[in-house]
């Protein structure tokens, strides 16, 4: 009789969040998985901040792969919270997951990174018919010191990889919210500041374009999480929706991703 397979020991930081709480919920029967938080949850954790390598080093003990979220999360984020808590913050979990011989980092980078090109083509560029679309391969464009740091956190893990053999996956992860419901008021009623759209119809079709559904980030992480053949890549990460401009063909044949949900027409 063949003995079943051990799970996969995954760390999650930032684990108490939107996209960690979904990958708990989601993934939980399939991974053995660890959280790391900045403060104490009502789940276990390892309570440490990002920023502190040596705080947050035990952690990454006996772990195999880890999936980074912790960060500042919003597109206003100052410099002053950007460099602990985006910058040396996400130096330190590869750093981290290095010495401790962790194969694998999925990070959580964002559509930001390259958000010159929508705030550029917004607000045509969610209509249905619009033709753009904006791979992986588009020279990175960020719209904010946010997005910088997504960039730096890419560029970061392209070294990793190169000079340290860990496997490396960028996320450019579109619109995850805790409602899960890309029609739901709330959701409508704000958008990226800097994107200054006029009314409730542009936002809406905004999300239409953008929505990542909870359980189609959770799918996407568990891809990366199985691609033991890729060393490195960056992928979109939005729901199959009846518009999108960020691709996900390079996601679906690299990793196998296959979404289930998709935002209304």
């Amino acid at each position: 009789m063949t003995e079943p397979q051990p799970k996969q020991r995954v760390l999650i930081t930032g684990a108490g969040g939107t996209i960690g709480t979904a990958i708990r919920r989601h993934l939980g029967d399939r991974y053995d998985l660890r959280a790391l938080t900045l403060t104490p949850q009502d789940f276990p954790s390892h309570v440490a901040d990002v920023a502190d390598l040596d705080a947050i080093l035990p952690a990454f003990a006996g772990v195999d792969a880890v999936v980074h979220l912790a960060a500042s999360p919003a597109v206003e984020t100052p410099w002053e919270d950007i460099l602990p808590n985006n910058l040396i913050g996400t130096y330190n979990v590869f750093e981290a997951a290095r010495r401790s011989g962790v194969g694998a980092v999925v990070f959580a980078s964002s559509n930001h990174a390259i958000g010159m090109y929508e705030l550029d083509g917004a607000p045509s560029i969610y209509e249905l018919d619009d033709p753009r679309v904006y791979d992986h391969t588009v020279p990175v464009r960020p719209d904010s010191l946010y997005g910088v740091s997504k960039a730096y956190g890419e560029a970061l893990g392209r070294y990793y990889a190169d000079f340290h053999g860990l496997r490396v996956f960028c996320l450019r992860i579109g619109a995850v919210r805790a409602g899960d419901d890309p029609t739901d008021p709330a959701v409508l009623a704000s958008s990226p500041a800097l994107l200054d759209l006029p009314d409730a119809e542009t936002r809406r079709q905004r999300m239409r374009a953008v929505w990542l559904s909870q359980r189609d980030c959770a799918q996407l992480v568990s891809r990366c999480l199985e691609a033991d053949h890729v060393d490195y890549a960056i992928v979109y990460g939005v729901s199959n929706n009846p518009r999108r401009f960020w691709d996900i063909e390079h996601a679906k044949a690299l990793l196998g991703y296959a979404p289930e949900d998709a935002a209304p027409v």
